[in-house]
């Protein structure tokens, strides 16, 4: 090897023992991982409730939806029987 390779070598040694360091730095900050488990459970509280907001107002719209088309039916029903009869 010549004495460019070696550098080279260290070179690429030592960054990677950096990005090494670095990510076990991140393992052992315990309150910045709760931080961000906590900040990744709210996101998905928020989207359940959305969609549970979401369901409950087309449950409110169903009844409403069925009457109408009830009322529809009954009226064409009516105008059927008028010009039939």
């Amino acid at each position: 090897m010549t004495n460019a390779e070696i550098q080279q070598e260290i070179e690429r040694t030592r960054t990677r023992l950096g990005e090494t360091v670095d990510e076990l730095a991140a393992k052992a900050d315990v309150k910045a991982r709760a931080r961000a488990k906590a900040t990744e459970m709210k996101a998905r509280a928020t989207e359940v409730s959305g969609r549970v907001r979401q369901s409950q107002a087309m449950q409110r719209r169903w009844p409403a939806a069925v009457a109408a088309g009830a009322l529809v039916a009954g009226a064409a029903v009516l105008i059927w029987r008028r010009r039939r009869g």
